[in-house]
């Protein structure tokens, strides 16, 4: 299953059966929380199955800003910057994922450098569609100046 996700991919087959044996298989009722914002980060999760919402908490309320299916990885920013998780993900059906304890993630990334790469990619795509989006929201609600 793990060579389906595109960021291990190019593992070799004893390094993911390890990385398998290592890892916690979890499953999550459609509206359970796998993380929440603020929250420690100590693992990143693969989603092997099902669909989740991120949700990001704003002074006006929860606010869904993407959602992510099969072969998606998320909690990886709380990890890789070692900060506490900057949304909370939350599934939208039954949910199946692999719970990759953080030392065993920071190990993997530091054996295949080509790991990071495509979390880079990952996070870059992420940037991109979150700029398109803050962009056509500001065209449409251009902030005050001041005067």
């Amino acid at each position: 299953m793990l060579r389906q996700v595109p960021i291990l991919a190019r593992i070799k087959p004893a390094k993911l059966k390890l990385l398998a044996f290592a890892s916690d298989r979890m499953t999550y009722r459609q509206g359970q929380d796998l993380c929440r914002q603020g929250d420690v980060g100590d693992a990143v999760y693969v989603i092997l199955s099902g669909t989740a919402d991120i949700i990001v908490s704003s002074p006006a309320g929860e606010i869904k800003v993407a959602d992510v299916g099969e072969n998606a990885i998320v909690g990886e920013i709380a990890v890789l910057c070692d900060v506490s998780r900057t949304a909370t993900v939350r599934a939208t059906s039954a949910l199946e994922v692999l719970r990759i304890k953080k030392e065993h993630f920071l190990e993997l990334v530091n054996d295949f450098p080509q790991v990071a790469v495509e979390i880079m990619r990952v996070l870059a795509a992420r940037l991109s569609h979150a700029t398109a989006e803050l962009t056509a929201a500001r065209a449409l609600n251009p902030p005050s100046t001041a005067q």
